[in-house]
């Protein structure tokens, strides 16, 4: 109770609770699915919101907008995401909420970064390997003052605290196959802040009035559609990123 209780409903300490769907218990991409506390956990759609403008909410989304929110982001901020898949993106239309100085997106994959910059033109765009030059020179202090770092690689984890200016906040939301190390000796004396977190499904029913308000629009990421009945079609089309796809909605 304490954990739901402050919010934190993803630290639920009830088996059924926090993590348990589609983590402990089975769901939910399928046709029917068992929600426990249901009447507690979910989220009425608005009025005049669409199923497919709020697909996204619960996962994705979810993920972005607590990354940007635990980021304490300011308008005189100079914003570093890196990964511009579906939750970089996410991420990158939470960010924009905050109306940072200066936001620079890092992504390797071509499709990607023309997807960013056809979608979002404001938004600076730069590989991997030109990332940390580039934010040494659109940034005003040695760095970036947040790195959001969304792509989940061993190179995007070190590059997200190097491209960081001193005393910066370093934000991480990827998921990792294996455990990250913090080289202390070679980051003495940048004295970062490092937070974390996950899908957090705390602030669904914010975004979705959000999305309602016109301020979020995650449908442009939606670049497939597959009936059901072709569902291994679209995760072979999602997995091996063909055909510049981003998200994949399958629809009953």
């Amino acid at each position: 109770m304490f954990f739901c209780k402050k919010g934190y409903v993803n630290n639920c300490t009830d088996e059924n609770g926090g993590w348990a769907l589609g983590c402990r218990i089975d769901g939910g991409q399928a046709e029917y699915v068992r929600v426990p506390f249901a009447d507690q956990g979910l989220n009425k759609i608005p009025e005049g919101v669409t199923d497919r403008q709020a697909l996204l909410v619960g996962d994705v989304l979810a993920t972005g907008y607590w990354a940007a929110r635990i980021s304490e982001i300011t308008e005189e901020d100079t914003v570093l995401i890196i990964g511009a898949g579906p939750t970089g993106i996410c991420t990158l239309l939470s960010v924009m909420l905050k109306n940072p100085k200066c936001i620079i997106m890092c992504e390797k994959d071509e499709n990607r970064i023309h997807f960013i910059n056809e979608h979002y033109p404001e938004v600076l765009t730069v590989s991997p390997e030109e990332c940390f030059d580039f934010v040494q020179d659109h940034s005003d202090h040695g760095g970036a003052d947040v790195v959001l770092e969304v792509a989940g690689a061993e190179s995007t984890f070190r590059l997200a605290w190097e491209c960081a200016r001193p005393n910066a906040t370093v934000t991480v939301v990827a998921l990792y196959d294996k455990a990250q190390v913090l080289p202390l000796p070679d980051m003495y004396g940048k004295n970062l802040t490092f937070r974390t977190g996950g899908v957090d499904g705390c602030d669904c029913e914010k975004t979705l009035k959000l999305i309602a308000e016109g301020k979020i629009n995650t449908e442009p990421l939606i670049t497939h559609t597959y009936p059901l009945s072709r569902i291994e079609e679209a995760y072979e089309l999602f997995e091996n990123k063909r055909d510049g796809v981003i998200k994949v909605a399958v629809e009953c």
